[in-house]
């Protein structure tokens, strides 16, 4: 079927608060950019048009709201995001405002959030087991969907999937977070896209306003500075200005890290407020309730940061079920307080050497981990440092700090902060700054991006820079002194234009998974193409690309030499093609993989395998080796220590490279790992003690699937005790990189065994005395992907085997994996809830801590200050936990987690994972 030519070209904003469309005509004569008025619900039953759509949905209670409530009721019949009713769009923060716990909102910061599973159900954070919940990629494609149904209504012949549209997204977005935004955009059923960096958005509808007379407006102009705070980000790009024949040469030459900080952190500011007042030193209030404050406080900030304000605004936060009045608490906000809060507080006149403090301070709150020091001046600060030797040069010598402004985001709709900013950059530099203006900060972005397609179009002026960054391949060259890359891709390489490094050959894998590690950098060196030089920790290490090539079928050989060609395609998105030296045509596609940032292992690519690694190898293949003669039983049994002797060093010293390679070794001879009892045994516990935690190398996923196929065949000497004991403790150990899936198999295999119900059975008591029940529970309680009613369920049965003196006291260290506040390696919304855990919790405080040390860290692990309310038990409990660590005379670490965020120290790490991890592997959070 032939593709429909698109009538319109179409700029869509998705904001973190609020989601803006733009369109024009593709027809050359009628190209005047026009607002698209979103139809949505305002209020149940009550449809109008408004210029912004906010990014938010609720979800209705059964029977809340009828078909007639709501909006566009097929969009969500025919919808995939839901099962039932959503509203979204201006009723749904009016409904949020009103409710607890049916809100969401924020979907962009989450799709930039490290330490989540993005197409998990997670959304309304901390939302009650009955409301129903939503992924952040498939929220963010919910409003893209809504967008294209309503664009549907009024442009019926022109639909919106076949039109030429533009998606904006902050200059700050790193690979991941483009790919989710990408298919958030393919679920709404929009395949055809392209994206464009916010503060380029911003820049181009300036351009286009002022298209008459841009000579003379940035005549005296050397450098631009885009500041774009929107609500869940702040964004920042430097655009050098040159002068040209008829126009302005406008160069972008650099962009800032991504940085979680903006209006929705000032609500969040005045919301603590207000607690602060509204509960006056009492318990703090829950995270619906808090939900529906920051809502208040949002337009009380817009009101009091107005030019008209009035002196005071009264927020209102609303009391529940037949009290909904009367059970009601109100604060008031000054106009000087609110004022003082977000100018001295978000943007001081700080000074230019007042960097940020980077230090890690726990704040999460909605699930979300803001950025540390909120001073965005000290941010901004610190990007113009960064950028000094290309700010020097666009400025001709004379200092760093931009001549012009450009301003972008909600918050500068409030001249008090506009003028902030300009009063800052002022008191940096050494002449006064020009205010480029911009009439409309919440619209300019949606503008900007018909603008651009349509200069693209028309050839009008387009700001060069191209690759915002240069990318880097690290080779493996064998330098002790210093990690290497060959440049790839260097900064500047124009959209479109393929970079084929054509002297330098590679020698690829086929059949087999590789991968390719990235360096990247923002500075201002110049690179070229091919040139190899030292990385430094000024360059951002990304997560590695993994791939395995399939073999062409005329391809005879297991290896092919290749060269390497990079694209930086329309969309930002970098592509890598590995290209046949012999057969141009041959070319093997590297994509980037969204990957969980679950742990980092501290290695470095210079790492070499000892010398004696190949006498190691030789002895692994003498005892599991297919072509190995008869072997004694000793020699079996003794082959870890023979590898502790060949490798030179106890077996707890193996870096995680060496572990990884002896896996290799192992699971290349596993067909002959069941000769004897011995051989099973042995090789079980040196497979699953090389491949722990499951995670922290590139190609562990793939590890994983290859010991994987080993599970369903389960023993073959079943009444060999330290058998079992060495099953459940290689899965275990691996635990870490087994899919929900896998964990989902494994807790269903050993439920009977944990169950008391079951485990009275006959048959299956018989058989826990055999197969090593105490592995079992400690086998369960690591499996962190599992869905919270299966973990409570488990909770539940251990705390009930415990009531009964013959239970081991291990069992408590594994109730308290199982109710951690702060998981191990799994996504924080898979956390038991606060209630369960305080249930727990009181059950454990009956025991003597002095005695059992188990149950102490139990406690500890669930009292543990994770910094979000909906996470952590209340205070009261927290208190008493406390005051019984201190009397047991429990270890200081203890007390201090249980107190304030604390990362966990090697005893403790080692003490919750079970033993010492790798080293140079620290499982992390973000």
């Amino acid at each position: 079927m032939k593709t429909q030519s698109p009538h319109y070209i179409v700029g869509i904003d998705l904001g973190t608060t609020h989601t803006v469309v733009a369109y024009a005509s593709t027809d050359a004569n009628q190209q005047e950019i026009q607002l698209f008025n979103v139809e949505q619900l305002i209020a149940p039953g009550h449809v109008a048009e408004r210029t912004l759509l906010p990014s938010v949905r609720y979800h209705p209670a059964p029977e809340e709201l009828n078909s007639n409530d709501i909006a566009f009721y097929s969009y969500n019949k025919a919808s995939n995001f839901s099962d039932m009713p959503v509203v979204i769009g201006e009723a749904a923060r009016l409904l949020g405002s009103k409710s607890k716990g049916r809100f969401v909102s924020s979907a962009k910061s989450w799709l930039s959030h490290p330490g989540v599973d993005h197409t998990a159900d997670i959304l309304p954070w901390g939302s009650h087991d009955d409301v129903t919940k939503v992924s952040p990629i498939e929220a963010s494609a919910s409003y893209l969907a809504y967008i294209r149904t309503v664009w549907g209504h009024k442009f019926p012949q022109s639909p919106l999937e076949h039109q030429d549209i533009v998606i904006t997204v902050p200059a700050s977005f790193d690979e991941a977070a483009r790919s989710l935004t990408l298919e958030a955009a393919k679920m709404a059923g929009l395949t055809q896209v392209r994206f464009l960096e916010e503060p380029q958005a911003v820049c181009y509808d300036w351009l286009r306003l002022n298209a008459a007379h841009i000579k003379l407006a940035l005549n005296d102009v050397h450098l631009l500075l885009v500041c774009d705070v929107g609500g869940g980000t702040t964004d920042l790009t430097l655009i050098k200005v040159e002068p040209g024949v008829n126009e302005p040469k406008l160069t972008r030459i650099g962009v800032g890290d991504h940085l979680m900080l903006g209006g929705d952190n000032i609500d969040l500011a005045l919301a603590h407020l207000a607690e602060s007042r509204l509960v006056d030193g009492q318990k703090r209030l829950s995270q619906a309730d808090l939900s529906q404050l920051l809502e208040q406080c949002r337009l009380a900030k817009e009101q009091l940061l107005a030019v008209d304000a009035p002196e005071q605004v009264t927020v209102t936060l609303l009391g529940g079920g037949s009290r909904l009045i009367g059970g009601s608490r109100s604060v008031q906000f000054t106009r000087e307080e609110v004022r003082a809060l977000a100018l001295d507080g978000f943007f001081p006149l700080s000074a230019p050497d007042e960097l940020p403090n980077v230090k890690r301070s726990g704040v999460v709150e909605f699930g979300l981990p803001y950025a540390s020091d909120p001073a965005i001046s000290k941010h901004l600060a610190g990007f113009l440092k960064h950028h000094s030797h290309a700010s020097l040069e666009a400025m001709q010598g004379e200092g760093i700090v931009p001549d012009a402004l450009l301003l972008n985001g909600g918050v500068f709709r409030s001249p008090l902060i506009s003028q902030r900013i300009q009063d800052l950059i002022n008191t940096w530099g050494t002449k006064p700054v020009t205010l480029l203006e911009n009439q409309h900060p919440d619209l300019s972005v949606a503008y900007g991006a018909v603008s651009y397609a349509l200069a693209k179009r028309n050839n009008k002026l387009k700001i060069g820079g191209g690759a915002a960054r240069s990318y880097f391949l690290v080779l493996d060259t064998g330098n002790t002194d210093a990690q290497q890359g060959i440049c790839v891709l260097p900064k500047g390489s124009e959209e479109g234009d393929e970079v084929i490094l054509k002297d330098k050959h590679f020698a690829l894998r086929l059949g087999a998974p590789v991968r390719f590690h990235l360096a990247t950098t923002t500075g201002d060196v110049e690179f070229k193409a091919g040139e190899i030089i030292n990385l430094t920790e000024a360059f951002n290490f990304l997560p590695p690309l993994i791939a395995a090539f399939d073999k062409h079928t005329e391809q005879a050989t297991d290896e092919v030499i290749v060269k390497l060609a990079v694209t930086q395609t329309e969309m930002g998105v970098l592509k890598i093609e590995c290209v046949s030296v012999d057969n141009a045509t041959q070319r093997w596609n590297v994509e980037f993989q969204l990957r969980k940032k679950t742990a980092a292992a501290q290695q470095t690519e210079d790492y070499r395998l000892p010398p004696q690694f190949a006498g190691a190898v030789d002895k692994v293949e003498a005892i599991f080796g297919s072509k190995s003669k008869q072997i004694e039983a000793n020699a079996v049994k003794n082959l870890r220590a023979e590898l502790e002797k060949q490798i030179g060093t106890d077996r707890s010293e193996w870096a995680l490279p060496l572990l990884r390679a002896l896996f290799t070794v192992l699971i290349d001879n596993s067909k002959s790992h069941r000769r004897t009892d011995n051989h099973e045994r042995v090789w079980l516990s040196l497979v699953g003690y090389c491949l722990r935690p499951g995670l922290g190398d590139a190609l562990d996923d793939w590890r994983i699937e290859q010991l994987w196929k080993h599970y369903a065949h389960g023993i073959q000497y079943v009444n060999e005790t330290q058998n079992w004991t060495e099953w459940w403790t290689l899965w275990r150990r691996i635990a870490g990189g087994l899919s929900l899936a896998a964990q989902e198999q494994i807790f269903a295999d050993i439920s009977k065994y944990i169950n008391p119900a079951a485990a009275r059975q006959v048959n299956v008591a018989k058989q826990i005395k055999t197969r090593s029940y105490d592995d079992i529970v400690r086998l369960a309680a690591v499996l962190e992907k599992l869905p919270i009613d299966k973990k409570t369920q488990l909770g539940d049965w251990l705390l009930t085997r415990l009531q009964k003196s013959s239970e081991s006291k291990q069992t408590w260290w594994a109730v308290g994996r199982i109710g951690a506040r702060v998981p191990f390696y799994g996504s924080q919304h898979n956390v038991i809830s606060v209630i369960v855990a305080q249930r727990w919790l009181t059950q454990i405080l009956t025991e003597d801590w002095k005695k059992n040390q188990q149950a102490a860290f139990a406690a500890t692990l669930i009292a543990r200050m994770s910094g979000d309310r909906d996470q952590d038990i209340d205070e009261d409990m927290r208190t008493q936990i406390i005051a019984k660590l201190k009397q047991s005379k429990a270890p200081t670490s203890w007390i201090e987690m249980v107190e304030q965020y604390q990362e966990l120290d090697e005893k403790a790490e080692k003490q919750m994972f079970g033993e010492a991890l790798p080293p140079g592997l620290k499982l992390i959070k973000s």
